[in-house]
């Protein structure tokens, strides 16, 4: 006997999605969240936004909906959940104000989104400096805007933060971007096909034709990050463009290279995972309902592999509406004709993808950067004690772990493993497949009384 059909962890698109077609077809739906409020990145506090903070964007309110559908009698969303064990069952043990506890399901969906690639380089670690995404958050939880900002690395969400930083008129002082004309160039064989997301193009384009009406200046091809400290308290940002020196004085950097799917809870879980080399990174592997290896356990959204709101959103329905016909609530014609529609938004959402990953790869020096620069921030280990341990024999995760201490600390390796097995594949030169590394539960930090406190579990018969 399980207590509910379906537990959904993470509010996010995808999430949110899938929990609204499960219970609107009778299904008793656990949505289990960290945040205080359903949205996930891309949404976040956007029912509490409504009519407010309308620099924000007409994408960013239309979460609002997505958020409206979880009023629903057959969903019970818990905020503030913090999901720390995934076991066969499937149960999923959390917690929540101080107190842990074990709930099972007959099916369990993973929707635990992306997070922000690292981008360490030299001076990455100063106060200061920070994620591009981390002052969103700010921005849409607090109505904190950035002041005095350079934005730097490359991607669409540069344009996006540049573009919401100019309607709330704090526009950045300079964009520092590393995509160059001969990776844009590579990219155009990707584009008709990325004709069919034709209108995330146009908008891509207007966040840009927004920034140069603002005057803000564009560096790209930019080169050799390095971020030291003044003494008023402010940072210098040095780099190259157009083979020259620059240097640019703020208050702020904030950086970003993309995003990455979160894989913490689905290698915990057993979930087979393969490398995504356009992506560069892993990715959990699902079929095209999101159904994994193993049984009961699903993924979608960009935990799957980043593919954007609107394909999470899409990819979520799928994803319900494959678990209405194993609980026996539709039949497969039924399932096959409801998902004719999100099936189309997912094939649009997707087609740019390609495109994008081209684009705005992120560059060498980011994935394997020079020795000065923090890998592990939890451990302060350095690039070149990286590359020193790994000339004396160690060539995975789990040696460098060992010897270095890299991934120990209280983030888990969430800010040091991709950087990790960028110095890893570049100094095996392909001789060594870097596998991904062990995750293991409690995925996230918990009191040991907490766990102390959780009746005893009996295990399946096997």
């Amino acid at each position: 006997m399980t207590d509910v059909d379906l537990i959904v962890i993470g509010a996010g698109p995808a999430g949110m999605s899938a929990a609204a077609v499960a219970a609107r077809s009778g299904l008793r739906v656990l949505m289990l969240d960290e945040q205080p409020q359903a949205g996930g990145q891309i949404y976040r506090n956007v029912a509490q936004n409504q009519g407010r903070r309308s620099w924000l964007g007409t994408a960013y309110a239309q979460g609002a909906g997505l958020v409206e559908a979880l009023e629903h009698p057959n969903i019970k969303l818990l905020s503030g959940a913090t999901v720390w064990k995934v076991d066969k069952g499937p149960r999923v043990t959390w917690s929540r104000g101080g107190a842990s506890q074990t709930s099972s399901a007959a099916h369990v969906l993973l929707a635990t989104g992306a997070q922000e690639r690292p981008v360490p380089f030299p001076g990455w670690t100063l106060p200061g400096v920070m994620p591009a995404g981390a002052a969103q958050i700010l921005m849409k939880t607090a109505g904190m805007l950035p002041q005095n900002a350079v934005l730097a690395g490359s991607g669409p969400l540069l344009y996006l933060v540049a573009a919401q930083m100019i309607d709330a008129g704090c526009a950045p002082q300079a964009l520092v971007e590393t995509q160059t004309t001969r990776g844009l160039l590579g990219a155009m064989r990707h584009l008709p096909r990325a004709m069919f997301g034709a209108a995330t193009l146009l908008k891509g384009l207007s966040l840009i034709a927004k920034i140069r009406r603002a005057g803000v200046p564009r560096y790209t091809a930019a080169s050799d990050f390095r971020a030291t400290a003044e003494r008023s308290g402010d940072i210098r940002f040095s780099f190259r463009a157009a083979g020259e020196a620059q240097s640019l004085i703020c208050g702020l950097l904030l950086t970003h290279q993309g995003v990455v799917p979160r894989t913490h809870i689905t290698r915990a879980a057993g979930i087979s995972h393969s490398w995504n080399k356009d992506q560069g990174a892993y990715q959990p592997e699902c079929d095209r309902w999101g159904a994994t290896n193993q049984r009961g356990l699903h993924t979608a959204g960009d935990g799957a592999g980043i593919e954007g709101a609107e394909a999470a959103a899409a990819a979520g329905e799928l994803t319900a509406l494959n678990i209405l016909r194993q609980l026996g609530k539709c039949d497969a014609d039924a399932r096959d004709q409801r998902a004719a529609s999100p099936r189309a938004a997912l094939f649009r959402a997707r087609a740019i993808r390609p495109f994008l990953d081209a684009a705005y790869a992120p560059p060498a020096e980011i994935l394997a950067p020079a020795d000065d620069t923090i890998v592990c921030r939890c451990e302060e280990v350095s690039a070149g004690a990286v590359r020193q341990a790994i000339g004396e024999g160690p060539h995975g995760h789990r040696q460098i772990k060992t010897s270095l201490r890299c991934g120990m600390g209280p983030c888990q390796g969430r800010m040091c493993d991709a950087t990790l097995r960028g110095l890893l594949s570049a100094e095996a030169k392909g001789n060594h497949p870097i596998t991904p590394p062990r995750a293991r539960s409690p995925i996230k930090p918990i009191a040991l009384g907490e766990m102390a406190a959780l009746s005893p579990i009996k295990e399946d018969p096997a």
